[in-house]
């Protein structure tokens, strides 16, 4: 390394090479690139905020149905609807986190929560599983809006 190092991203200066005396565009606030336009610093947002629903609606589907057994054992009397909403419910998300592509997979989403919560009629600890997987969906739509604006 005998000469300084070209940042990728730096403007090339008067004579064509990026160096220490190029020009540097000003950084505009709140992360703001040329334009206005927000960066969020991802090559690709929308795939990576696709990635985050889709890998939370999976983890919901596997920690509803890895439950069914340990609710059953512990809390009781887990009667066959619960079990047919908490599979119904895993089988919704499944194949929510298929199709993240699609505009309104997100609010289908919000509506899975809803009945997740909902179902905690059938069982208290659905409740409970419920609103832990709500507070989550909740901070996935903050991040979804905060890297997308």
């Amino acid at each position: 390394m005998t000469g300084p190092q070209r940042r990728p991203d730096a403007e090339p200066g008067p004579g064509g090479e990026a160096g220490p005396g190029a020009e540097q565009r000003p950084e505009q606030p709140g992360g703001a690139g040329p334009g206005g336009a927000r960066r969020s610093g991802l090559r690709n947002p929308d795939k990576a905020v696709r990635g985050l629903g889709a890998g939370t609606l999976a983890l919901e589907a596997l920690v509803l149905l890895l439950a069914i057994q340990p609710i059953r054992v512990v809390g009781g009397d887990l009667s066959g609807a619960a079990v047919g909403a908490i599979v119904a419910l895993a089988v919704a998300c499944v194949v929510l986190a298929g199709i993240m592509r699609r505009g309104w997979a997100w609010q289908a989403g919000t509506v899975v929560q809803g009945l997740l919560l909902l179902s905690g009629l059938l069982h208290w600890s659905l409740l409970v599983l419920g609103v832990i997987f709500a507070l989550v969906w909740a901070y996935a739509w903050h991040v979804r809006r905060v890297i997308l604006g």
